[in-house]
């Protein structure tokens, strides 16, 4: 016996694949359900969470550039502090040296009017 065009499709059960369990005591599957869910994940929408993680972001960004902006601070003390003891041994070699030099031009002046520590003692 063949089906005529006229006929209508025989109508399946509603199920996954429009497949039925011949076994009675087979339930059929639903989605599970998790209770051992964090409450943030349960209760929270996506956005709301998208949210909270974008204002932490932001807030980590801020004191990342508060503590580069500190630590710059420090850095250019420190490199006020060496250059202002270079200049302050610059300024004491100089002394020494002009000190130096001043002696020798005065043991020369004294060598050429003829008071050496051999004649004057």
């Amino acid at each position: 016996m063949e089906p005529s065009p006229a006929d209508p499709p025989i109508a399946l059960p509603s199920s996954s694949n429009g497949r039925v369990s011949g076994k009675a005591w087979k339930a059929q599957k639903t989605a599970t359900v998790r209770s051992q869910l964090p409450p943030g994940v349960k209760t929270k929408s996506w956005e709301d969470r998208m949210f909270k993680t974008q204002k932490a972001l932001a807030i980590k960004k801020l004191q990342t550039e508060l503590k580069e902006e500190k630590q710059a601070e420090i850095q250019r003390r420190r490199e006020v502090t060496m250059e202002r003891k270079k200049a302050a041994e610059e300024r004491q070699r100089l002394e020494e040296a002009k000190a130096k030099m001043g002696a020798k031009k005065a043991a020369r002046l004294r060598r050429r009017a003829g008071r050496t520590k051999k004649i004057n003692g």
